[in-house]
Order: C-alpha cells, then structure tokens, then sequence
C-alpha cells in the first residue's frame, strides 16, 4: 500500500513539472514570437493569455501566477526592446511600464487558479467551470492592464494623443475604443480554445493517473 502511495506521488510531482515546463516554454514561445498573435486584415488578435490560463486550470493558482509572471517578463522584455505600445511607455515611464507588462499578468494567473478552484467544486459547474475561467483571463488580462495603463499613462502626451485619435473624451470611453471588437474576440477565443483543452488535458490526465495507481 506505501509503495502504490509513493508510485502515485512521484508521478503526480513528475506530471506537475512537466506540464508546468511545457507550459511556461509554450507562454515564452508564444509572447516572444508571432506564434502568439493571430494576424488578420483589420485586428492582431494575442493569444498568449491561453497557455496562463490552462496553467491556473490544470495546475492550479501557483501555476497560474508563474506563468503569468512568464507572460509578464516577455512583455517587459518587448517593452526594453521598444516594440509595440509597451516601447513607447518604456520611453515614457520605465517603472510604469514594467509594473504594468508584469503585475496585472501575474494577478489574472493567480486569479484564474482561485476561480477555477472555487467553481470546480461545484457540482454543476464541473464542466462549465472550464470555459468559465478560460474567458476570465483575457478578461482579467484587459481590465487589469488597461487599469495599469490609464492609472500610469493617462496623463502622457502618447496616450493622451491616442484618446484624442479615437475620440475618448474620459479613461472609460478609452477603455472602450481601444480595446473594442479585439477584446471580444481575445476573449471569445480564449474561452473555447482553453477551455476546451485544459478539459481534454485534465481528462487523460485522470485517466494517466488512474493507470499509474495498477
């Protein structure tokens, strides 16, 4: 009986590791390369908050915050190179621009881990809960970053020039218009692509676990 409960913790730590290493290989690759935006005539669509959530789901708040935290520091590595809209705020504010490529990553991680706990042990939320904290981190993605943003920038000649583009009168309509028909997508895909997969993945994961107990 001690040996099957040994068998089993091994396999669950050595389980745990992997998938949190291939997970935080799968969230450097995708918010470092291209293979992290989905490129279309009109919106660039990120998907790098999928691998963040999968690892909330299927590793739990401590998997969520590292690679959130891995999500984070591929930002603020983009922000130190100058690309993108986390460049200019690098110009702008280092500090600010650090806090907000890394902070609001960590906590939609860490969130996502607490939420999926929480709902999972629901019965009729089982499933739903899946798809439920899937689409809560690019939700979480946006709210916490544009907060970070608008606490830090809004006052910046770049952002004010950005308001004034699109016609935001106040931080909110900003919010609005900057983030649009994007973030719904981002949030749409995020939540039947990782939803979808962290499912599958905990499923034969269950069944992996139950082999190694024989």
């Amino acid at each position: 009986m001690n040996n099957v409960t040994t068998n089993k913790t091994r396999f669950e730590k050595n389980l745990y590791i992997a998938q949190l290493a291939m997970l935080i290989a799968l969230t450097l690759l995708m918010g470092l390369t291209p293979l992290g935006t989905i490129h279309t005539p009109f919106l660039s669509v990120s998907l790098v908050t999928i691998p963040v959530a999968l690892a909330a789901i299927l590793l739990g708040p401590v998997g969520g915050l590292v690679c959130g935290g891995v999500f984070g520091l591929t930002s603020s590595y983009n922000a130190i190179k100058g690309v993108g809209m986390m460049g200019v705020l690098f110009q702008v504010m280092p500090f600010g621009a650090l806090f907000t490529a890394i902070v609001p990553r960590l906590l939609e991680g860490l969130l996502v881990g607490l939420i999926f706990a929480g709902l999972s042990k629901i019965k009729p939320l089982k499933i739903p809960a899946y798809y439920i904290s899937a689409i809560c981190c690019p939700l979480l993605n946006t709210l916490l970053f544009m907060s970070s943003l608008i606490a830090f920038f809004w006052n910046s000649d770049y952002v004010q020039g950005l308001a004034a583009d699109k016609g935001a009168a106040n931080p909110f309509m900003f919010v609005i218009l900057l983030v649009g028909v994007q973030g719904v997508i981002e949030a749409v895909t995020g939540c039947i692509l990782g939803g979808s997969v962290a499912l599958a993945v905990s499923k034969a994961v269950k069944g992996m676990s139950k082999g190694s107990k024989k």
